[in-house]
């Protein structure tokens, strides 16, 4: 496994973020949308969206490397409530993106450990997260010891139908 450095990712590395954003979900989700992924990148990554996300006190992001190669970015919402847990017990793991080339190396595992020091250094009880239920992702977290516990629907007109189905998953601490 390639050596993983997570760093902490300020209004600074801004464009870092930008790009790593960018370049990571043009790797593995350009389908799920009728334009290609258009409407959605620059909703979510243009620069004044992210500046938004990177000064919000409640989120933390980092940027995640391997070998000194930035290889993808990790975003948490440190005080998100869920379910019958409130903003302080609880931890939203939003988003690990990594490029395809870093893809199914051990380095989401890295991620999401790093993620439960995180939540365990804010004394959370539980981690939750979304993830697509048609995507492999629902099993990666699995067998990281998250469960599903409810579904959602992305109301995104934009996003094929087939796509917008994600399952809710939880790992208590």
């Amino acid at each position: 496994m390639p050596d993983i450095r997570i760093a902490p990712c300020s209004t600074a590395d801004l464009y870092t973020l930008q790009d790593i954003a960018i370049r990571s979900y043009r790797d593995h989700y350009l389908y799920l949308w009728f334009d290609g992924g258009a409407w959605y990148i620059d909703r979510s990554f243009e620069e004044q969206a992210l500046r938004d996300e990177l000064v919000d006190l409640h989120a933390a992001f980092y940027l995640i490397y391997t070998d000194e190669e930035l290889v993808g970015f990790l975003k948490l919402n440190l005080h998100k409530e869920f379910g019958n847990h409130t903003a302080a017990e609880a931890l939203e793991l939003e988003r690990i993106y990594l490029t395809k080339a870093a893809s199914g190396k051990g380095i989401g595992r890295e991620v999401v450990n790093f993620t439960k020091e995180v939540a365990q250094k804010y004394k959370k009880r539980i981690i939750w997260l979304k993830a697509m239920d048609s995507s492999r992702s629902v099993e990666f977290y699995e067998q990281n010891g998250f469960e599903k516990c409810d579904t959602y629907t992305l109301p995104f007109e934009q996003m094929k139908p087939e796509y917008r189905g994600m399952f809710v998953m939880k790992l208590e601490l």
